[in-house]
């Protein structure tokens, strides 16, 4: 009997509390590319040029919340626009540099409608928007 009740509770708690979880590892993850979007500011302000990266700044080690490194991409020493993240119409969502976490999957591609990059945790329209790729 009480087996039972302590599976009815579980059943009924348990959701929401991961669903809390993941909503924390979110805002986590868009807090650390704020921290690192100023880092990368800053770096640009004193070389007069951006990071090639995040080495360059001291943050390559800093992982997020679900022990992934943070992706880094300065376009200024890429090659052509394959790497760039893109919107659904394959137009890169920002002009200098990509920064985003690979989300919960730890799996990405560039168009970030694919659905391995749904979960991205994304710095979108030249830091205008962070958040999940799945709500730009």
């Amino acid at each position: 009997m009480w087996f039972a009740l302590i599976l009815t509770i579980s059943a009924i708690a348990v959701p929401p509390l991961l669903a809390a979880m993941n909503s924390a590892k979110i805002a986590k993850a868009v807090s650390d590319i704020h921290v690192l979007e100023g880092d990368i500011t800053a770096y640009e302000d004193v070389n007069g040029k951006l990071p090639n990266t995040l080495a360059d700044i001291g943050r390559d080690t800093l992982l997020d919340p679900w022990h992934n490194a943070y992706q880094y991409l300065n376009f200024s020493t890429t090659h052509g626009k394959g790497q760039w993240r893109k919107d659904r119409f394959l137009v890169p969502i920002n002009t200098a540099y990509d920064l985003y976490s690979m989300g919960k999957d730890g799996k990405s591609v560039p168009p970030i409608t694919a659905s391995t990059s749904l979960d991205d945790i994304i710095r979108a329209s030249d830091g205008a928007y962070i958040g999940l790729a799945s709500q730009y």
